[in-house]
């Protein structure tokens, strides 16, 4: 008996996959454990496996297809056996748009010159050589363009004219699931939870010459970089702190003992955030390797559930874009996250002296109903302690 192939949940979150390409084709042998096909998930790019032995009969979707989350996607059984009428539509199926190609529209009324030109028997429309080559870089079809040229030759103002009348005004880009999941997410924790921000100035001279010098001793080996330097300060007052190391649960407050930090990672279509495990447990240079990796991997959509899920406490740094201040998101249920800034020189007092110090700025979006203000007070004051005394990190 046949055996239907269905759309799995591929991570905690997902609700509806897109299946990006199909690994299996009809006719072939099929093994359990085999992979079937790629899907993109809410988060990742990830493997559909066969439940079941056989051939793969049928395929009920193509590549760009986006299929909720139990119904089905072909057809698994016997050489030959047939499944007419066994599955019809998937429920609920939305094409983004890539497994057909679009139509051109054909056009409407008398044609213009150059159109009735090109339907001559010579078959070839007047042209410049210059409109000619700046036509065929821009994908422009010189049968469609009105020459103004003499005897109607087209020439270059007439091909960037034909190029701006049909372009379009605006581009309707399909949301990918990963976008479709930030929209959900969202709208779950600016809606309804109840945010504070406290923000907090860092002297990070001490920082920059602790870096400096450990970078120097590591040789070729991996670098630490400042965002290394400030989860690992985290995750050390988040242990001093567990009260901001929680999760809002709804009948309860989840304190966490064990501290796994959620990592901002830009991506193409939007954002992730890779998981440090046991950050607190973890040294500088075990750190900066892991997170190295992470990112990487996120970047190319090969993170594992296991390895973007589950985080206490989020850290997002946009001070390799050169910004000196913004808020963060909240990640429900955690209750709190780290907006890092920019490292610039500024000046600042030292001992009753003005002087230029490098200087950094971080704000904490807290959830109210998990952290107090005076809890989040006390974390950040902790976490400025750690990075303007750099040493307190290796003891």
């Amino acid at each position: 008996m046949a055996t239907k192939v269905v759309m799995e949940a591929l991570s905690p979150t997902m609700e509806e996959g897109r299946l990006v390409e199909w690994k299996k084709q009809e006719g072939d042998s099929v093994a359990v454990g085999d992979v079937l096909a790629e899907v993109e998930t809410d988060k990742a790019v990830m493997e559909l496996v066969a439940r079941a032995s056989g051939t793969l009969l049928k395929q009920l979707v193509g590549p760009g297809t986006t299929v909720p989350v139990s119904e089905p996607v072909g057809w698994i059984g016997s050489p030959g056996e047939s499944v007419e009428g066994k599955a019809s539509t998937v429920t609920g199926q939305r094409s983004t748009g890539r497994a057909e190609p679009a139509r051109r529209a054909e056009p409407s009324g008398p044609p213009a010159p150059a159109q009735q030109e090109a339907a001559a028997p010579t078959g070839r429309v007047k042209a410049s050589p210059l409109a000619r080559r700046i036509a065929a870089e821009q994908g422009v079809d010189l049968a469609a363009v009105s020459g103004s040229g003499p005897e109607g030759r087209v020439i270059k103002r007439d091909v960037e004219a034909g190029r701006r009348a049909t372009r379009p005004p605006f581009a309707d880009v399909p949301l990918t699931q990963i976008r479709k999941t930030i929209a959900k997410r969202l709208v779950q924790s600016l809606g309804p939870i109840p945010t504070f921000y406290l923000t907090s100035e860092v002297d990070m001279e001490r920082v920059a010459e602790a870096r400096a010098a450990l970078n120097a001793a590591a040789g070729d080996q991996g670098k630490i970089s400042f965002n290394d330097i400030v989860l690992k300060a985290v995750a050390t007052a988040l242990v001093q702190h567990p009260g901001c190391n929680a999760w809002w649960q709804d009948d309860h407050v989840r304190v966490w003992h064990e501290v796994h930090l959620g990592m901002a990672v830009a991506v193409e279509d939007g954002l992730i955030t890779p998981v440090v495990r046991n950050a607190n447990t973890r040294s500088l240079r075990e750190i900066s390797a892991l997170t190295r990796d992470l990112a990487a991997r996120a970047r190319e959509r090969k993170l594992k559930p296991e390895e973007y899920t589950g985080s206490t406490f989020s850290v997002s740094n946009l001070g390799m874009f050169d910004i000196e201040h913004f808020t963060a998101i909240i990640n429900p249920p955690e209750g709190g996250i780290l907006a890092v800034g920019s490292i610039a020189p500024v000046p600042a007092v030292v001992d009753g002296e003005v002087r230029v110090r490098r200087r950094m700025r971080m704000t904490m979006s807290c959830d109210h109903r998990v952290i107090d203000g005076a809890t989040g007070a006390q974390f950040l004051k902790t976490l400025k302690l750690l990075l303007e005394n750099p040493l307190a990190l290796v003891w």
